[in-house]
């Protein structure tokens, strides 16, 4: 299956209208949102902005309604009232009430959480190594790829707000193994990056974030990636 992938937001509603456009272009058969939708640098009294991020998303979502979406730390820190670098102290309830839409808006409720599987790759806001599954994951589960990955899903801030979390953890800096690497193969965003690169089994893709002065750090591709095959490609 080729999947289109759209990494970190941080308040740029233009991407999902790009990425509505290279869907018209049927170069994909599924999306996948990374999401960190919410903040970015020098926002956090920018209220519309937030407001019109979480619009285009939800818009997106209802154009193409098998779109998958996986939670990142930016968003999470709301509803869990936890603190996070461009944290807004106005944007709270909005951004709340926002994620509720986006879920009502998905045909099923499982289609946003923290990591989505299809065939042997994994789609993550930021990595999952192998040392949380084994202090969070039971022993006998260790090996069932599904049952990992539901179990994570279900998890709330206690087990996720913490560096080695999948909504944490950055595998370009921790040189930690990763979980299952000679069979899974993993796409993260959550660490800006000049480029779209594959190092082992984890591909980054988080090209479109800015440094403290809104300049691009990274090319601003979209990945799109072959689920079988494991080849890949940017697309701006």
């Amino acid at each position: 299956m080729k999947i289109l992938v759209i990494p970190d937001v941080h308040l740029k509603p233009w991407m999902f209208r790009r990425a509505s456009e290279l869907m018209k272009m049927n170069i994909a058969d599924k999306a996948i949102c990374l999401m960190d939708i919410a903040d970015d640098w020098n926002q956090q009294y920018n209220l519309d902005l937030y407001i019109q991020s979480y619009d285009a998303a939800i818009r997106f979502a209802k154009e193409y309604p098998d779109t998958l979406w996986c939670y990142g730390n930016h968003d999470v820190c709301y509803p869990w009232n936890q603190r996070e670098t461009g944290y807004s102290k106005i944007a709270p309830w909005s951004v709340c009430e926002k994620l509720r839409n986006l879920q009502e808006s998905l045909p099923e409720m499982d289609q946003l959480a923290f990591i989505h599987r299809i065939d042997d790759v994994l789609f993550l806001h930021g990595g999952l190594p192998d040392i949380f599954v084994r202090e969070y994951i039971k022993s006998s589960h260790y090996h069932n790829v599904d049952k990992v990955i539901e179990t994570i899903n279900t998890f709330d801030w206690q087990q996720l707000w913490h560096d080695n979390s999948p909504i944490w953890y950055r595998p370009q800096y921790y040189k930690g193994k990763m979980y299952k690497p000679r069979k899974l193969l993993q796409v993260v965003g959550h660490t800006p990056v000049k480029k779209i690169i594959r190092e082992g089994n984890v591909i980054s893709c988080d090209v479109f974030s800015t440094d403290g002065k809104g300049k691009a750090i990274g090319t601003q591709e979209f990945l799109l990636i072959d689920t079988k095959t494991w080849e890949f490609e940017g697309k701006a």
